[in-house]
């Protein structure tokens, strides 16, 4: 991933002289001339110590600190190094989309009718028409359905038409892994979808096993929300107390079998696993269908998918999601992927009027990016999430992004959807509300995690000892060590302890066995969050 470097700057002092050989080693270069005030105060050579930490021998890092208001380079190392950001890519996707699509953007789930309703019979199709909006849940096609029969619909004569047509029918991000593929952190993307809960795991559906009440009985399987739309494969077995409590639950490919294997002890834990499902646009349509026969609505014909609503047909009902600027906190505080994923699809259709994709939601992302001071030529963004392992940002690009956000009128709301170290409340503190308590950085830390095997990052904002604002961005790739979260805890509780005179080196506490748990995804994407 890091690219050849020609020129190695080392500034020797003789009391840190083991700790820039260890960085060198471990990185084939280390920090380049930061400003004067950073040089007084020996800020560069604490984080140069961090760095050279053993977990990361043989990666690579950039990492660049600056403050806030003046633009001044405090430290920096490698910053034009491009590595792989993880879930830093979010950063640059939610900035693009309340400048794009607004704070106030809301996304409609509408049903709608193409055909003449004579007393309770309307004849034609009912069409449910999505335009990418990642947190509908099940209750919310349920009002969709009562309200289609309190306009006295009883008997639809025609097809269930599901209309996903606001994006395309790509349903996977580039390079996105196979064995993730029933993992709800990569689900599939329609502009039609349901979400099971409200963390707005769009795309999923919950599947919990519970012991049975004697070994030998077949474990009890519930889903949520309940539907037809998948099937369960239940080989799993109760076992005595005290047994195994060793539960696989696993949908198979290009299907929407689950399969439940393995076993659990009578009185045990049991499992809770929120799996993907295969085509959303279905599954959405299918508890739909659901709810409007609990409301006496009966549609004759079968459901048709991928159909656009006609032009001339009438709208029935309608649900509108919350504003962007609210949706932005379960999207950026438990860093959901599918909520990155709709918004760029939502980012391209609005820049073309074509159904969105990929591709043309990346292009106007990038078209904000150069407004924001940020060179999209020098980073490579394939997906809205970070997922991918084709995405390639610096540093010094993310450092730009958050001192140009500020400037913005939606910086607050911007602002508010970043991760808060030690916060409890999960939609405060998200994937840092375990992270840097007990130290100054608690409650002071507002910053976007990032987390892959071998790619792990930490970007935001951050208060020094003296008052004054600082935004960094720490991006650590190519290690070996389950994680290298404390380097970068570390490395910010050293800039919220230091001051622009003097700087008070924090190390890096050591392994311990959560790491290993922690250092391959988010915290978050562990369910229930482990973090």
């Amino acid at each position: 991933m890091s690219r050849p470097v020609s020129r190695v700057n080392i500034r020797m002092r003789h009391w840190i002289w083991p700790a820039v050989l260890a960085v060198a080693a471990a990185t084939l270069s280390v920090s380049g001339p930061a400003g004067a005030d950073s040089e007084r105060s020996g800020l560069p050579e604490a984080i140069d110590t961090i760095l050279g930490d053993p977990r990361m021998e043989g990666g690579v890092a950039s990492v660049v600190v600056a403050d806030a208001r003046s633009g001044d380079v405090l430290y920096q190392h490698r910053p034009t190094g491009r590595l792989m950001p993880a879930s830093n890519t979010k950063m640059l996707t939610s900035a693009a989309a309340l400048e794009l699509l607004g704070p106030d953007h809301r996304f409609t789930t509408d049903v709608l009718a193409d055909g003449k309703q004579t007393g309770p019979v309307l004849k034609g199709n009912l069409y449910l028409r999505g335009t990418g909006d990642p947190t509908t849940l099940a209750k919310d096609y349920d009002a969709l359905a009562a309200k289609v029969a309190a306009a006295g619909v009883r008997r639809v004569s025609g097809r269930l038409v599901a209309d996903d047509t606001r994006f395309d029918d790509r349903r996977q991000g580039d390079t996105w892994g196979a064995d993730d593929e029933s993992s709800y952190y990569a689900a599939q993307i329609s502009a039609l979808s349901l979400a099971p809960d409200t963390d707005y795991d769009t795309g999923t559906v919950i599947v919990e096993v519970k012991p049975g009440a004697k070994p030998g009985d077949e474990p009890r399987v519930t889903l949520t929300p309940k539907t037809d739309y998948v099937d369960i494969d239940l080989s799993a077995r109760t076992v005595a107390e005290g047994g195994a409590n060793a539960l696989s639950v696993e949908r198979r490919h290009g299907e929407n079998t689950i399969t439940v294997s393995g076993t659990v002890p009578v009185g045990g834990a049991g499992a809770k696993e929120w799996v993907t499902v295969w085509e959303p646009t279905r599954y959405a349509a299918a508890v739909f269908r659901d709810a409007l026969a609990a409301h006496g609505v009966k549609v004759s014909g079968p459901t048709r998918a991928g159909t656009a609503t006609p032009k001339t047909a009438r709208e029935l009902a309608s649900h509108a999601s919350m504003p962007l600027k609210d949706l932005l906190v379960p999207f950026m505080k438990l860093s959901n992927n599918m909520h990155a994923e709709h918004l760029t699809k939502a980012m391209g259709h609005k820049a073309t009027g074509r159904p969105g994709s990929w591709g043309d939601g990346i292009t106007a992302i990038g078209g904000y990016l150069k407004t924001a001071g940020v060179d999209p030529g020098r980073l490579r963004q394939v997906d809205g999430s970070g997922l991918s392992r084709k995405d390639n940002v610096a540093a010094d690009q993310f450092v730009k992004l958050l001192r140009s956000a500020k400037g913005e009128p939606w910086f607050a709301d911007w602002y508010r959807s970043l991760p808060v170290a030690c916060a409890p409340d999960k939609f405060v503190g998200g994937t840092l509300r375990t992270r840097m308590c007990g130290t100054p950085a608690a409650g002071n830390v507002r910053a976007k995690t990032g987390t892959l095997t071998g790619a792990s990052g930490l970007s935001g904002y951050v208060t020094d000892a003296g008052g004054r604002e600082l935004v960094f961005s720490i991006l650590l790739n190519n290690h070996l060590a389950s994680s290298v979260k404390p380097l970068e805890d570390a490395i910010v509780v050293t800039l919220a302890r230091s001051d622009e005179n003097r700087a008070v080196l924090v190390k890096p506490r050591s392994q311990r066995a959560g790491d290993a748990r922690d250092g391959a995804v988010e915290c978050s994407w562990r369910k229930p969050a482990r973090c």
